[in-house]
């Protein structure tokens, strides 16, 4: 089935609530803050992305295709973690945001990924990184973080390891509309797969993993074979726009970001969701290769 590009005109009755919360007489339920990592490694057609397909049942995104994240947990705050790379100053002024929410979207960017793909974003010192997290031991404390029975914090601290937020870069950042029941102010980070280890399907809270080219990925969705949310389809076209992850990698080192909410536009003779400015050539350029 070939699924039509963004921009996606609204059901009538998704437009009419939307444009009561933009009229403001309905009031927005409060987001929670989330972190979600582009897990990138290289392929013969680009860079290639780690997904996850949530399982059927969960209550947001049910069915879809998304990067490792999730919400930030309260242990995320915990400023004795211990620390490598940029200062969460830094990654304040790059994120947008306050010192402490930095260093909580970070640790829970870390955090999300090893309980969701089995990658750990950490070493034994700031030149190192941990080169296999495969074994029994590992996966009782990537089940017990994931259980909140452990605090990243004390499962470093227990293996000797620092946290190398040296090895994320920024991407983008996403508040979900309005008038969604359940929403999240979500920050997207990129990553390169560290050398010498290797995803795991073992999040209880998908059905199925693939790594695939950014690019196909995309192209997989058009035609109707992957559900994806609108940040991770744009995000999937951007990246994929790339030659490689390193290019990526390079291109995030000098991304700051400011939140994005989409917003309800007019699309013909009905309403549409807004895209930030950056990706309307590329969606634009896409519909040109499809004859749209």
């Amino acid at each position: 089935m070939r699924i039509p590009l963004p921009p996606v005109p609204l059901p009538a009755e998704v437009a009419t609530v939307a444009l009561e919360y933009a009229a403001g007489r309905r009031e927005p339920v409060e987001p929670r803050d989330a972190a979600t990592v582009v897990l990138l490694r290289g392929g013969e057609r680009g860079p290639e992305v780690y997904l996850l397909r949530r399982q059927a049942t969960m209550a947001f995104a049910s069915g879809m295709a998304v990067f490792p994240g999730g919400g930030v947990d309260p242990r995320d705050f915990d400023a004795e973690v211990a620390w490598a790379g940029p200062t969460p100053t830094q990654w304040a002024e790059r994120l947008g945001c306050d010192e402490d929410k930095a260093r909580a979207l970070v640790c829970a960017a870390v955090r999300e990924t090893f309980e969701e793909s089995g990658v750990l974003l950490a070493g034994p010192s700031v030149d190192d990184v941990v080169a296999d997290t495969t074994s029994a031991d590992w996966e009782a404390d990537r089940v017990a973080l994931e259980a909140r029975e452990l605090a990243l914090t004390d499962l470093l601290t227990r293996r000797g390891l620092v946290l190398r937020t040296d090895l994320l870069g920024v991407w983008d950042a996403w508040l979900t509309p309005v008038f969604e029941p359940r929403r999240y102010r979500t920050w997207f980070f990129v990553a390169l797969l560290p050398e010498g280890q290797r995803t795991r399907d073992v999040s209880s809270e998908s059905s199925s993993v693939t790594w695939l080219p950014a690019g196909v990925a995309a192209d997989r969705a058009d035609a109707g074979e992957l559900a994806m949310m609108p940040p991770t389809y744009l995000t999937c076209l951007e990246v994929g726009d790339h030659a490689d992850p390193h290019e990526v990698l390079h291109v995030a080192g000098s991304r700051s970001v400011a939140m994005f909410t989409p917003t309800v536009e007019p699309l013909g003779e009905g309403w549409t969701l807004s895209m930030p400015e950056r990706m309307r050539p590329l969606v634009a350029a896409r519909r040109a290769q499809r004859g749209e």
